[in-house]
């Protein structure tokens, strides 16, 4: 009887827990009317009744520990077995969640790598193919310089041979027009002649036959023989010389034909050669204004640095006796013009930093360059394993190789154009200070020294002191190189 209910026996805890909660509402209706024993009391009732509950569904065991001497047990209640199935089963449930969010983050990554292996194909793919096409280039370009070559030398050869021609003809005309009044002083003198001998012959008849003047007509008839016989040798020197210049009008004119098929040909060489510059220079030209490089100063810097053989392209002059120059003479040195700044491009892109520090199949990028939790980013992060090859982006000196705080391992190389790279967080240098680097050489590898929250590598470039972002210079170069 509790509290005027009678409970019968039954096997279910149901009824039981029932009535301990009646009980407690009970209690909890009149607590003025209990003392402190009558709480005492009901929590002893209370537990009492619920231990009966738990003693029906999860008996009592005993684990019995046995020596040679003695034998002990442990006591198992049903609150200390019902605890530790709690445990177990919480202990299960977690090791449940943990190895699938592992499972989970396993293939997510295993993913991720695969994606990284196919774009780093297609990249490495890709950058084949422009090397490909660079080097078709770059044979086509040296063929036409040497087709180009021959050309001018043709050229030459013939402007030579038609100025000779051109020299010899005025000669011919000169000597014609020597001969042509030499016939007419010739001509003159042979109708002086005749009129004098005419005059003697009617004085001869006037005087019946007498030769008064006998020495002096014989004088004359000499002074006629010797003019009748030059007249004859003049005349056929002029024929000779009239066939000669008509020769060489006929040769210049052949001449002149082979020189406008020379000349067409040396336009489509020319036009060739421009397409080829053309094509070779601006995609250069959009590369460094990608990023961010005056163009003009860039390029009238290295040309004042430019310490290798031969310098420059000077300027081409075909004639020596005509200076000004011709319009094919301008368009080729408009070429060799455009070869000098594809030149000094590419000695200009070997001193700024347009490679990757890294082999793309080897890491993966983590963090870009701008805000990250409130502060500036000042770099490029890519995570990889430790120990892997870390290179140089571009030619340079190496101007700090040691610990930095919170960058660790650190090295600065200063390149060309007040550009500086950093490569921080390495495992090992493999550089020393003052030590003169080249684009693609291995410098150091990458680590998680420093302030770092794993293994990667933290890359910068400054202009002037100021970071700016790496991946303009990578990006402006992935359609070019």
């Amino acid at each position: 009887m509790i509290g005027g209910t009678l409970l019968q026996d039954t096997p279910s805890a149901v009824k039981e827990l029932g009535a301990l909660a009646v009980l407690w509402g009970r209690a909890r209706g009149r607590p003025r009317q209990m003392g402190q024993w009558g709480k005492e009391n009901l929590l002893s009732r209370l537990k009492h009744k619920l231990h009966v509950a738990l003693e029906r569904r999860i008996p009592e065991k005993r684990l019995f520990l046995r020596t040679d001497t003695e034998t002990r047990f442990v006591r198992l209640g049903p609150g200390t077995q019902l605890m530790g199935w709690i445990g177990s089963t919480a202990i299960v449930a977690w090791a449940i969640v943990a190895t699938a969010i592992l499972l989970m983050d396993s293939i997510g990554a295993g993913n991720f790598r695969e994606q990284a292996k196919r774009e780093q194909a297609v990249y490495e793919d890709r950058l084949n193919v422009l090397s490909d096409q660079r080097d078709a280039r770059a044979v086509e370009a040296a063929a036409a310089q040497e087709r180009f070559n021959a050309a001018l030398e043709q050229i030459s050869m013939m402007q030579s041979e038609l100025l000779a021609s051109e020299d010899r003809r005025k000669e011919l005309e000169r000597g014609i027009e020597v001969v042509q009044a030499t016939l007419r002083r010739t001509a003159e003198e042979r109708d002086e002649a005749r009129g004098e001998l005419t005059e003697l012959t009617a004085i001869l008849d006037a005087n019946g036959g007498a030769a008064p003047e006998a020495a002096r007509t014989e004088e004359v008839e000499r002074t006629l023989a010797f003019m009748s016989e030059a007249l004859e040798t003049t005349a056929v020197e002029r024929d000779t010389t009239e066939a000669d210049a008509a020769l060489a009008l006929a040769l210049a004119s052949q001449m002149e034909e082979e020189l406008k098929l020379l000349e067409a040909r040396n336009d489509q060489i020319f036009r060739r050669l421009e397409e080829a510059m053309t094509i070779s220079v601006e995609p250069l030209d959009k590369m460094f204004q990608a990023a961010g490089l005056p163009t003009e100063r860039l390029l009238e810097q290295v040309r004042r640095g430019y310490s290798g053989t031969g310098g420059p392209l000077t300027p081409m002059i075909v004639s020596t006796k005509n200076p000004a120059a011709s319009v094919d003479t301008t368009r080729a040195n408009r070429i060799l013009n455009n070869l000098d700044r594809m030149n000094l491009y590419r000695l200009a892109a070997q001193k700024a930093p347009f490679s990757l520090p890294v082999n793309l199949g080897q890491v993966r990028s983590t963090s870009g360059f701008g805000p990250r939790w409130g502060r500036m980013h000042n770099g490029h992060d890519w995570a990889g394993p430790i120990g892997t090859d870390i290179k140089a982006t571009a030619d340079g000196v190496v101007v700090s190789a040691g610990w930095s705080s919170g960058y660790g391992r650190l090295i600065k190389i200063q390149h060309e154009f007040g550009i500086e790279t950093r490569y921080a967080h390495l495992s090992k240098i493999r550089v020393s200070v003052g030590e003169r680097v080249s684009r693609g050489q291995h410098i150091g590898d990458l680590g998680n020294s420093g302030r770092s929250t794993g293994p990667h590598l933290h890359y910068e470039v400054r202009v002037g002191g100021k970071p700016v972002n790496p991946m303009i210079y990578i990006k402006a170069a992935r359609d070019v190189f």
